[in-house]
């Protein structure tokens, strides 16, 4: 039954002889499995040499580059997806550790024919270093063949029914397929999301940092969802489901944090060993992340953390503290030593050909990151020359305005890789910050993505729903601390207003369900729904917020303070965010016309409200009123021309 499924797939891939572990070509090649539709995931299979993921000699990961060349009927588009060591080819299931199965995974962007070619070549360091000897894998170099590729079938939240993410050269990425423009709201936290308990080869080494199992969860998973090695990952799988379910659309993880808060995720067989890959764990990352990708929750891969990105200066721009030396496990855990080397080619590869296919990501350089700007800019410029599809690449740094104005200034224009900025500032500071590199990034000719991904210092974040776990709205020494609502004032709509790409919300070592050991996403439930509310009103009401930009003065805030907020497309739509409630006045000078007013609710959603004042005459400033009821509660004002 399943030779005769895979048959058509064979046929249209147009090839006519497999590779066998002695080097003869049998029957067929290669299978490709997984949709033949535009946007799906599309898997090729060679069976070619025997390995093992502890060999040395050759290094499977490091001794082989393997990649597939695809182009379109048409011509245009082309890639050259880079391939991995797949061991037994179902290694997720069984463990494997050796094989002889070679992969690649591609998401073709048309339907229609596609050509497509192998190329598989050995020798020492050949899949980071290209000017190294290298020899042909015969006779697995050079196959090539065709793949007819269909419509996708499936709906959204899908991804796969709105297109590849990308990054247009605008302030927002843009779905491919749809032309939507995405604004996201999610999860910063558990930075250690991968450290759970039912992937291979992951341990905790810190008592006080245990293996997640998201046991409050298991209940979110459904009947066929993914699990794998009988029944494991329904913990993890229903928190993705239930975040979905939430209204929240990312989710945030370290792949790499040894040495780091929580030592407890690498992709690799043994912490510190970086040029060997756990294939059957990676294997299991990619059930979760094909399944977030289905429920539409764009994933952030934060690719290191501070504590081993080398870190040689530690912090020298928080208040009241000087730069530190090094931990001395930095160097040990580093990817050498923060430099562009063998190490980090080799992560950047592994992690591009197994997940670069997914349609709605980013790569972000590391968390509170310290490399040089010269370290930075070619580990950006290798991830973009290493991902076919170019998506997203940010960096996160420190909260103070020193540490971002001389981390991100130097990386400003066109003449950078990166393609937006994950912030990291108080809660109160989000929209002047996230305003500052919008503009700032405009000014230099390339508009950077700028999404706030932490809301204050380590200890404290969004804090939970009042009451949760008896959460008192305290810090550990008894004194008040931000609400729900500072946050959805002045973090969420701080962002949105300024022109950003929206937030994730961090949780706070000091707060229950923290950034290290949260298990339980319903302790943010009242926040997930406040952000559900904004990015319903985005698209219910149509809002084209990718076409307007930030204009606090016109309600006389000319120091982007959060006394209010004004997002407009000038001539046409003006929103006025109020914080504290009360009333504006909007200045209308140099613009004709009547203009409709109306209020939104940011607390509860729904339609929109009239207030004491239903229709203003432009020419110049005009009162907006007072809102339908709660005066002194935030409010969004909607001023638009009929």
């Amino acid at each position: 039954m399943i030779r005769r499924l895979l048959l058509p797939l064979l046929l249209l891939a147009g090839v006519t002889g497999i590779a066998g572990q002695d080097g003869e070509l049998a029957n067929p090649p290669v299978l490709f499995t997984g949709d033949l539709r535009q946007w799906h995931k599309v898997t090729m299979t060679l069976t070619g040499p025997q390995a093992d993921e502890v060999a040395t000699s050759p290094n499977p990961f490091l001794d082989y580059r393997m990649s597939v060349a695809l182009v379109h009927e048409s011509g245009t588009p082309s890639y050259i997806v880079p391939a991995y060591f797949a061991a037994d080819g179902k290694a997720g299931e069984t463990s494997a550790t050796s094989g002889n199965r070679w992969r690649a995974h591609f998401s073709p962007d048309k339907s229609g024919r596609w050509e497509w070619r192998i190329t598989f070549v050995s020798g020492k360091d050949v899949a980071v270093d290209a000017s190294q000897p290298a020899t042909s894998v015969t006779p697995f170099n050079g196959l090539s063949g065709r793949l007819q590729i269909g419509r996708s079938d499936k709906a959204a939240p899908d991804f796969r029914a709105r297109g590849r993410l990308q990054y247009v050269g605008r302030r927002y990425l843009q779905f491919q397929e749809t032309g939507e423009f995405f604004l996201k709201a999610g999860a910063d936290a558990p930075e250690t999301l991968l450290a759970y308990e039912g992937f291979d080869g992951t341990v905790a080494r810190k008592a006080q940092v245990p293996l997640h199992t998201f046991a409050p969860h298991v209940a979110d998973w459904k009947k066929g969802d993914p699990t794998w090695k009988d029944g494991k990952g329904k913990g993890l799988i229903g928190a993705i489901n239930y975040l979905a379910s939430a209204g929240a659309n990312a989710m945030s993880f370290l792949t790499y944090n040894a040495g780091g808060d929580g030592d407890n995720v690498w992709p690799f067989i043994d912490r510190d060993d970086k040029r060997h890959y756990d294939v059957s764990k990676l294997d299991q990352w990619q059930v979760v992340f094909d399944h977030a990708q289905q429920r539409g929750i764009y994933l952030h891969f934060k690719l290191e953390e501070t504590e081993n990105d080398d870190n040689r200066l530690g912090n020298p721009y928080q208040s009241g503290r000087g730069g530190t030396a090094a931990p001395a496990t930095t160097v040990a855990v580093s990817l050498d030593g923060g430099t562009l080397g063998i190490d980090r080619r080799l992560y950047i590869r592994e992690l591009v050909a197994r997940f670069g296919y997914l349609l709605a990501l980013n790569w972000n350089l590391g968390e509170e990151n310290t490399l040089s700007t010269g370290e930075q800019q070619l580990m950006a410029q290798y991830i973009a020359a290493t991902d076919p599809y170019r998506h997203n690449i940010v960096l996160h740094t420190y909260p103070e305005d020193a540490a971002q104005d001389a981390i991100y200034t130097p990386l400003l224009g066109t003449r950078s890789t990166l393609t937006g900025v994950s912030i990291q500032t108080e809660f109160d500071k989000v929209h002047e910050r996230t305003l500052r590199w919008v503009e700032a990034s405009e000014q230099a000719g390339k508009p950077w993505v700028v999404a706030n991904d932490e809301q204050g210092n380590a200890n404290l974040g969004t804090p939970p729903d009042p009451g949760y776990k008896g959460f008192t709205g305290k810090d550990a020494q008894g004194r008040d601390i931000r609400t729900i609502h500072d946050i959805r004032k002045y973090t969420l709509w701080g962002n949105l207003m300024a022109g950003g790409a929206g937030v994730e919300y961090y949780f706070g070592y000091q707060l229950p369900e923290n950034d290290l050991t949260a298990e339980n996403f319903r302790s943010r439930a009242q926040t997930w729904r406040f952000s559900k509310i904004a990015l319903e009103f985005f698209r219910t009401q149509r809002v084209p917020f990718w076409q307007m930009v930030n204009a606090d003065a016109l309600v006389g805030n000319f120091a982007h303070d959060n006394s209010r907020y004004v997002l407009a497309e000038p001539g046409a739509l003006y929103l006025i965010y109020l914080p504290a409630g009360g009333t504006a006045t909007l200045d209308l000078t140099g613009t004709k016309g009547v203009f409709n007013v109306r209020w939104f609710d940011p607390r509860t959603g729904g339609g929109l409200w009239r207030g004491s004042i239903v229709d203003v005459p432009a020419g110049g400033p005009i009162g907006l009123g007072n809102a339908p009821n709660h005066p002194t509660e935030d409010w969004l004002v909607v001023v638009r021309r009929p």
